[in-house]
């Protein structure tokens, strides 16, 4: 016979209805922080290296954080919002900027964020206009 643990006796061998995931395990806030995190940080053109540094961690951990994989404790998130130069409250829903962070949040690549900043660097209205054009007409295509 299996040696039952002090959660299998209180609960008397059966699991809760509805729920078996850890309450202090991530979860989709996690998610959505992390994402925010990273959205910071590659707008700031800081590497994970550099933040791991400031924050004193690996790069590994400051991967898991934008991941959502590992919880951000509250003076972790204190040193990360101080780290990116920006309230803590940015990385949070109603702060009054949450409609232009998750309008940002779709720039989760690379190739993305090399598109804006070359359609910011046109200066042309024109051309930006014919840019948007193209990628429109690109996409109908697909």
């Amino acid at each position: 016979m299996a040696k039952k643990t002090t959660r299998d006796i209180i609960n008397n061998g059966k699991k809760k209805s509805g729920s078996n995931h850890d309450p202090r395990s991530s979860g989709k806030h996690d998610v959505e922080l992390g994402k925010r995190i990273r959205l910071r940080r590659v707008e700031l053109e800081i590497s994970q290296s550099e933040l791991a540094d400031q924050l004193g961690v690996s790069f590994q951990q400051v991967q898991k954080y934008e991941k959502g994989v590992n919880r951000v404790g509250a003076s972790r998130l204190q040193q990360v919002a101080t780290a990116l130069d920006v309230p803590v409250t940015f990385f949070f829903e109603g702060d009054g900027k949450s409609r232009e962070v998750e309008s940002l949040l779709f720039v989760d690549s690379a190739f993305s964020l090399r598109l804006l900043r070359a359609y910011a660097s046109v200066k042309s209205q024109a051309v930006q206009r014919q840019f948007v054009s193209l990628i429109e007409s690109i996409a109908a295509n697909e």
